[in-house]
């Protein structure tokens, strides 16, 4: 069964999420077992939240991670809608990019020199667009 062209401008930029948050959790290893590898901190000291301060110079990636199933939940729910509901159309898909783009923005500010005032602009504006995207789709399926 063929996907359709108007699918696939959804599809495509879930695909770059769901990418984006494997990158991050490849990210997020490469980073704890290396920091662990040269601290020689053994595995077993991490069972409680008491040996987590040992990964503290490397938890911004874990953090990220974890701000991955947060509001991209709300992405993938509305790609999902989108599809579903038959108003797949460029508009979507362009935006639905806007989104990930700037979610990946936001992953390379948070998972390195982690500037906050930077990491909460691309936050917000992906956040406006993703709202953006269930109003109108509210709006088309109502057809408000």
């Amino acid at each position: 069964m063929l996907i359709g062209m108007r699918n696939q401008l959804i599809f495509m930029p879930i695909f770059g999420q769901v990418g984006l948050t494997l990158v991050v959790w490849l990210w997020l290893y490469v980073t704890r077992l290396s920091h662990m590898y040269k601290r020689k901190i053994d595995p077993e000291t991490l069972r409680d939240e008491s040996g987590y301060a040992l990964l503290k110079d490397v938890v911004n990636p874990s953090d990220n991670f974890e701000n991955l199933f947060e509001m991209p939940v709300l992405f993938f729910a509305l790609g999902a809608f989108v599809i579903l509901s038959g108003k797949s159309d460029s508009i979507f898909g362009f935006w639905m990019w806007g989104f990930v783009l700037l979610r990946a923005m936001h992953s390379i500010i948070h998972c390195t020199y982690n500037r906050i005032a930077h990491r909460f602009a691309a936050y917000f504006i992906s956040s406006l667009i993703l709202w953006g995207l269930w109003i109108r789709l509210f709006c088309l399926v109502t057809e408000i």
